[in-house]
């Protein structure tokens, strides 16, 4: 699919048998096919990056200038509301005037974007213009992201410590506060792999000669801003990492605290149960020659050895702190 947005362009889907409008600053290719590839290849005099380029990882791939062209894929992050988040790349060409977007899925960001983008064509006033204002979209959306990872976690700590009157934590609740843990942490780590993909791209852009002109000042202050603001989104990241990576320990923790107490129950039981188990053996013993067993008070005699060989190992373990 191929619209195009600009002065006089209404992001209207332009066909195959149509043309590209001269006065279009931003062409939007979404899952384009071939025909749709050519038609803006005609209109640039430039190849546009095809899906096998944009999922290479290395950077000279991603970011790079050529026969007048400035070519950057960014991983940008989506599928946050299904619940599975995803970071897939997205192409910006840059020539003639013109941005070219190639992309195979549509993030919220560029569903935004795009209504905007019909309403108030300053945003699309120029190809730059347009670009920054993209880029701008994704790290509003990487912060928005981001403050529901906090507050996600916030509820996991919660969760996890919130016992204030010595209640235990069933193993089923930890378990249940594991998987979360994971769920957030891939979010976080697909944050992150958006945030780093986009400082990369826009330090690639500060530093190329078409942003030099004065006319392009207010452009390089957006630019320097978002830097300012994607390293900031990083450094949360690691710090929200560090915070899940610790609730993780927490967690794992008390897990190994209720099987220890489940083991200590059982070990308690044998201290308790042993030593009358051995006293009713031994007055269950078949011999002939037992002289306690002719006794009237041989039956209460027994009763109580085993009462003070339960109760005495307990007062002993008590009396050490052992339990």
């Amino acid at each position: 699919m191929l619209r195009a947005y600009g002065p006089d362009c209404d992001g209207s889907v332009i066909t195959a048998e149509g043309s590209i409008p001269a006065t279009a600053t931003w062409i939007d290719l979404e899952e384009p096919t071939r025909e749709e590839e050519e038609m803006v290849e005609r209109s640039l005099g430039f190849a546009v990056p095809t899906r096998d380029d944009m999922v290479e990882i290395e950077p000279s791939s991603r970011l790079y200038e050529r026969d007048g062209a400035l070519v950057m894929t960014v991983s940008v992050l989506f599928g946050v509301q299904e619940g599975h988040p995803q970071s897939e790349p997205i192409s910006f060409l840059l020539k003639g005037g013109k941005l070219v977007t190639v992309r195979y899925v549509t993030p919220k960001p560029w569903l935004a974007f795009s209504r905007e983008a019909r309403s108030e064509i300053a945003l699309v006033r120029d190809a730059t213009t347009a670009l920054t204002r993209l880029l701008d979209a994704v790290v509003d959306r990487l912060a928005d992201e981001l403050e529901v990872a906090g507050a996600e976690i916030e509820r996991l700590s919660h969760d996890t410590f919130r016992s204030n009157d010595y209640e235990r934590i069933s193993t089923k609740q930890l378990e249940a506060v594991l998987r979360r843990i994971g769920q957030v942490q891939n979010l976080i780590a697909k944050i992150r792999i958006t945030a780093v993909s986009t400082a990369r791209a826009l330090g690639f852009l500060a530093a190329s000669d078409r942003l030099h002109g004065p006319e392009c000042e207010r452009t390089r202050d957006l630019i320097s801003s978002l830097s300012t603001d994607v390293a900031a989104l990083i450094d949360h990241s690691a710090f929200l990492s560090g915070q899940l990576t610790f609730l993780l320990d927490a967690s794992l923790g008390l897990i190994s605290i209720e099987q220890n107490a489940a083991m200590k129950l059982f070990s308690w039981m044998a201290v308790v149960f042993l030593p009358p188990t051995l006293i009713a053996g031994i007055f269950g013993m078949n011999f002939v020659h037992m002289p306690e067993l002719d006794e009237v008070w041989g039956y209460p005699m027994s009763l109580g050895l085993m009462l003070v060989s339960a109760v005495l190992p307990l007062w002993i373990l008590k009396r050490r702190g052992w339990i």
